[in-house]
């Protein structure tokens, strides 16, 4: 009787090994798949007078948090180029990836974001403009104080550039006077027809969007960044006091914004 007792304890101690052993190849398993599923790879893109360096703080998070973080530096020559030249970066990606820009960028992964391996997208204060739109012809719609003020000029053969005794007011006004300078006399002068490029297909009808509104933009009009949010059902953030250069000044709002994005669609 006692020895029977004994081989049936050893029996259910042995079967309770085996569960504790079943759930945790189980739960490892989950665990595999969870991280085989999530977005690790984010791609940003930036604006018309600015330069991929503008990322360095929103870069510096995403990377020590993980994620696989790669800068598109489009030439601004044409839209198509800029086009061109981030999906080359999406391309390099292995996996899906989450589309970032800044500004003059929206319209370019508006066009580039249809990419299959795009997940999501993400705007800061950018534009958004849809399927047979143009970025000049939506900025009409709400002015911006830059449309107003006169300080945008052109070069003979046709690229556009702020005026750098104005940059620091109306794209960089909250950040330090000499990141500000450095920022004006770096600005990559931007071809002006890339502005009335035509979008063909816009990516965010098929894709889950995210919009951060700038609150205190002099570049866009903040009111435009929240009517495009609105007409395209945007999950919108809206960083109080900031200036158009949100993703310089406020690279731990942005960054937040971006893995918010990267965890939503990897559920």
């Amino acid at each position: 009787m006692i020895k029977s007792m004994k081989v049936m304890r050893a029996i259910r101690g042995m079967s309770c090994s085996l569960c504790i052993a079943l759930l945790l190849l189980s739960c490892g398993a989950l665990s595999a798949q969870n991280q085989a599923h999530r977005v690790r790879n984010i791609v940003l893109v930036h604006g018309a007078w600015a330069d991929g360096s503008g990322w360095r703080g929103v870069y510096d998070i995403l990377v020590k948090d993980g994620y696989n973080v790669s800068i598109v530096q489009e030439p601004e020559t044409s839209f198509a180029d800029d086009v061109a030249a981030t999906k080359r970066v999406l391309a390099q990606q292995n996996g899906p990836s989450i589309l970032v820009a800044h500004s003059y960028g929206g319209a370019v992964i508006t066009e580039a974001g249809t990419d299959p391996s795009v997940v999501g997208l993400v705007y800061v204060a950018a534009h958004m403009p849809d399927s047979g739109e143009k970025e000049s012809e939506d900025g009409k719609r709400f002015p911006s104080d830059l449309a107003k003020s006169g300080a945008i000029k052109k070069t003979p053969d046709g690229f556009s550039y702020i005026d750098p005794a104005q940059f620091h007011e109306l794209f960089a006004a909250d950040l330090p006077d000499d990141r500000a300078a450095f920022m004006a006399r770096s600005q990559v002068f931007n071809f002006a027809d890339n502005f009335s490029a035509t979008i063909t297909t816009a990516a965010w009808r098929t894709k889950p969007s995210w919009m951060v509104v700038a609150g205190s933009d002099r570049t866009i009009n903040p009111d435009l960044e929240r009517w495009y949010a609105k007409r395209a059902k945007s999950h919108t953030i809206e960083v109080a006091g900031a200036s158009h250069s949100v993703y310089v000044s406020h690279p731990k709002e942005v960054a937040d914004v971006i893995e918010s994005a990267a965890r939503s669609v990897s559920k």
